[in-house]
């Protein structure tokens, strides 16, 4: 079974004989392997397992323990998470747990499947007689041990700190493990388990707890907080306040104390690229390429207009030449001839030929001569153009007809244009002399004519912006000049108010005795009126629109600070503000651990936070200490002399004082009360193991695989390991 770590392999495995015990630490978050008589276990990884399968080639890989991350993006992880054998802290799942082994006796440097040598493995309190058996079973059925044995983690780091003096022979044991916390009193140098109590809260609730509490947060940040992360976060900033009430309260108000408390992780983040301006290079580069561009663009639009002069020209010649042919020809060959080339009559060329000249001109850029501009404005309100309009209908052959109707159109509309032309040249003109008006006004007393502007720009303003309140609201303001009535009428127009009020009088009258109407012709009348439009808002509002924008362009001319202001609509009455969106900064990848610091560990002593309707840790102390078979006052105030406090959770600062406060108050004033911690919570339940089985008199608390065969599961109930040798 191939196998992914980054533990190297032990070489020494073959230099220990047979009787050297090989000891286990099997904890609910972390797996300890090695040989019994030395300090320090020889492999120590994470207590899960991970299958997935290669992208490429299909074939299964385990990962057990930690990993790189990098490198699982070679795996298809999708459908294999990793995975723990234990249930809260009993181990279920043994096809898991034999993943495990199998890495961990690879790892120590056992070669083959086969295992010669004793194992103390520990296990949690009153560990279930079932779980106990398969690990027996798998033990010396997959690997062959000769004899196996069975401990409390807990209690051989009470029995390892005993021994250097940290704790008495009667004490008790508190156990804050990864998913349950355990107590455990002891008498004489052992543990009672009938005291014994449990909890499930552990430093994994921690961490998940401080997992959600970030991720709603920060939820733009939800990917960095990975389980390790969090779990290093955790161990590196949480900590236990003296009084949680009191606490809060602290971070509530704020203050240089609450500031120096908090903590601030930094995310990795990248400067954006500050553009520096452009050097005198660039810019006469820049200025070369404008250039070379424009010279390029003149170049096309010389050569268009060189070809327009060509063509102009061309068609020049030959209406000058058609010309010359219809001098030379008889009168009653001319509509023959016109017919092949698509005139009509020779009025009609020389126009054309009039229009040709004057564009071949304007293209040459040559001044337009005013005998031209006069005749063209001649020629076209004289009849010589259209020579068919002053002749009766009945004069003329149906074809004849029909090039009168175009006549006509085609004059009628050139008149049309003639006329709007002028109006154009008229409403230019007095604009110019509006403008010069303003200029010499503005230059007599610019501060006058900029408030009489402003002035101005606020009537037209409030006119305009009144109209359409009106509009919206049908004429009614209720006594306020901001839009929107109260009621159905007010929302209605004048058009839609009459519309309602023909219909409430047509039911009125119809409402009594039989429906007769439609019987009459006068009913129908009704429609009509419903029809109209009589609303008389809609008058005149483009004059005032006009001359709005008109003094609105000239107030931003004249005034730089001047800012117009936003033209609400009955559709949309408010303009939407366009959000401000600013470069991220330093800031913004900084993740602020404030008063999570001590919300989450605080679960510890009260689980209810979390939705764990259990005891916290100083609770348990007194319920553990009801438990005794014995009640002696004697007992209970060295067992609180001596509180003991291993595993993981018990690194949080503040944690020794917090239960020492909290067992003050459930024990009577004056009592004996002293906590104390591991010389090393995490490694003292191996190391104390690992005395232990060096011991000569080991071989005898151990059970042996025939005794296993002969005796089976009931012994196993039975067993149970003297930790006092």
């Amino acid at each position: 079974m191939p196998f992914i770590s980054k533990f190297q392999r032990q070489t020494d495995y073959n230099r220990f004989p047979s009787s050297t015990p090989i000891v286990i630490d099997n904890g609910a978050s972390y797996f300890r392997i090695g040989w019994a008589g030395e300090t320090e276990p020889r492999v120590v990884f994470r207590n899960i397992v991970q299958r997935p399968r290669h992208k490429s080639t299909g074939e299964t890989i385990t990962i057990v323990g930690d990993h790189d991350t990098a490198l699982l993006r070679y795996f298809d992880c999708s459908r294999s998470g990793p995975r723990s054998a234990f249930d809260n802290n009993v181990v279920c799942q043994f096809e898991i747990m034999e993943y495990i082994l199998d890495f961990a006796f690879d790892r120590l440097g056992a070669n083959g499947s086969r295992i010669d040598h004793p194992i103390l493995i520990t296990e949690c309190v009153c560990n279930p007689v079932y779980s106990r058996s398969k690990m027996a079973e798998l033990l010396f059925e997959t690997y062959g041990v000769p004899s196996v044995a069975f401990g409390v983690d807990a209690v051989f780091s009470y029995k390892y700190n005993q021994l250097h003096g940290i704790c008495e022979k009667d004490g008790l044991a508190i156990c804050p493990g990864f998913t349950t916390t355990h107590v455990i009193p002891f008498v004489n140098g052992e543990p009672v388990y009938k005291g014994c109590c449990r909890t499930n809260i552990g430093g994994f609730h921690v961490t998940d707890y401080l997992k959600q509490l970030l991720s709603l947060k920060y939820p733009h940040h939800m990917a960095r907080f990975t389980w390790e992360k969090v779990e290093d976060l955790k161990m590196e900033h949480c900590y236990i306040a003296p009084d949680y009430a009191l606490e809060a309260r602290l971070f509530q108000k704020g203050g240089k104390e609450a500031e120096d408390k908090t903590k601030r992780w930094q995310l990795p983040w990248v400067p954006p690229p500050t553009e520096e301006p452009p050097s005198e290079e660039e810019i006469a580069r820049k200025a070369a390429i404008r250039e070379r561009q424009g010279q390029r663009l003149r170049e096309m639009a010389e050569a268009k207009r060189s070809s327009r002069i060509n063509e102009l020209e061309n068609q020049l010649h030959g209406l000058e030449f058609l010309l010359q042919q219809l001098g030379q020809i008889e009168e009653e060959e001319i509509p023959s001839f016109l017919s092949e080339t698509g005139y009509t009559s020779k009025q009609e060329i020389e126009s054309t030929l009039t229009k040709v000249t004057l564009s071949l001109r304007k293209a040459k850029g040559e001044p337009k001569p005013e005998q031209a501009e006069n005749e063209e404005k001649t020629d076209s309100s004289t009849s010589e153009k259209y020579p068919l309009i002053n002749v009766p209908d009945n004069m003329l052959t149906p074809e004849q007809l029909k090039e009168k109707k175009r006549q006509i159109f085609l004059k009628t509309t050139t008149e049309g244009r003639q006329r709007a032309k002028q109006k154009r040249v008229e409403e230019e003109l007095e604009r110019e002399r509006k403008t010069q008006q303003d200029e010499e006004r503005r230059l007599e007393n610019p501060q006058l004519y900029l408030e009489q502007m402003r002035s101005k720009y606020k009537e037209l303003h409030e006119k305009v912006e009144q109209r359409k309140r009106l509009k919206t609201n049908g004429g009614h303001t209720n006594g306020s000049s901001t839009s929107g009535g109260v009621g159905r009428g007010e929302r209605l127009n004048a058009a839609q108010r009459e519309r309602m009020r023909l219909l409430t009088t047509a039911a009125f009258d119809r409402g009594k005795g039989e429906d007769t109407f439609g019987a009459r012709d006068e009913d129908w009348q009704l429609y009509k009126l419903m029809g109209k439009d009589n609303d008389d808002d809609d008058d005149g509002p483009d004059e005032d629109e006009a001359e709005l924008a008109r003094v609105c362009s000239r107030l931003q001319e004249i005034d730089p600070t001047f800012v117009p202001k936003p033209e609400p609509t009955p559709l949309q009455p408010a303009t939407a503000e366009v959000p401000n969106v600013r470069p991220l900064t330093k800031e913004d990848f900084q993740i602020v651990l404030g008063v999570e610091r001590f919300r989450c560990p605080e679960i510890l002593f009260h689980p209810n936070l979390v939705g764990i309707d259990q005891a916290g840790l100083d609770e348990m102390t007194g319920v553990s200490i009801r438990r005794l078979p014995s009640k002696d006052e004697a007992l209970e105030n060295r067992l609180t002399s001596s509180i003991f406090m291993t595993g993981g959770c018990s690194l949080f600062l503040g944690i020794n004082e917090r239960l020492e406060a909290g067992v003050r108050m459930l024990r009577p004033c004056g009592s004996p009360i002293k906590v104390v911690r591991a010389l090393d919570p995490v490694l003292d339940a191996w190391r104390g193991a690992s005395i232990y089985a060096a011991s000569l008199k080991f071989q005898q608390q151990t059970f042996s695989r025939s005794d296993y065969y002969e005796k089976g599961e009931e012994w196993l109930r039975r067993y149970q390991l003297r930790y006092t040798l």
